[in-house]
């Protein structure tokens, strides 16, 4: 599909698509909103994902729960309209800037799967690391919107 891998200066310097998929045939996936530039989400592709998300300009995940491709807001309607696609420099991850609207990227109803910080500072007890919310109102409320779907993730 893409561009074989054959040496470091072509994939460095070079300027063809060739992604670098692990053992599982995933790459990593960094999802910023373009309008904050805040981090949104953090997923996974594979190549039948990768190349939906170039050709729709819509982001298509590949759900290691669930072992299909998913199309990010298909359900919730919340879709992320891709404005960049990058890849890093050995070409093994990715990074898009997307378009959510007011919506939301985060299957627990949350803007950003990033909606929690964690303290720093030294840790007196590993076990009681108190995180804070970060955002204080969900976007959506997972159970009216997943209603009889299966969870997107598995504990």
């Amino acid at each position: 599909m893409f561009k074989k891998r054959e040496n470091v200066v072509e994939i460095e310097e070079g300027n063809l698509l060739s992604p670098k998929f692990d053992n599982d045939g995933l790459i990593p996936v960094v999802t910023t909103c373009a309008n904050t530039k805040e981090v949104l989400m953090h997923g996974y592709m594979n190549m039948e994902a990768l190349k939906l998300s170039i050709e729709t300009k819509e982001a298509h995940y590949w759900s290691r729960s669930r072992k299909q491709i998913w199309h990010k807001g298909k359900t919730s309607g919340f879709v992320q309209n891709i404005k960049e696609l990058r890849i890093d420099d050995d070409q093994d991850t990715v990074w898009m800037s997307v378009d959510i609207g007011s919506g939301s990227s985060c299957h627990v109803g949350y803007r950003s799967c990033f909606y929690r910080s964690v303290p720093l500072g030294k840790i007196e007890n590993g076990r009681n690391v108190k995180m804070n919310f970060e955002e204080k109102e969900k976007r959506f409320d997972p159970e009216k919107v997943y209603k009889g779907q299966p969870n997107p993730t598995k504990i």
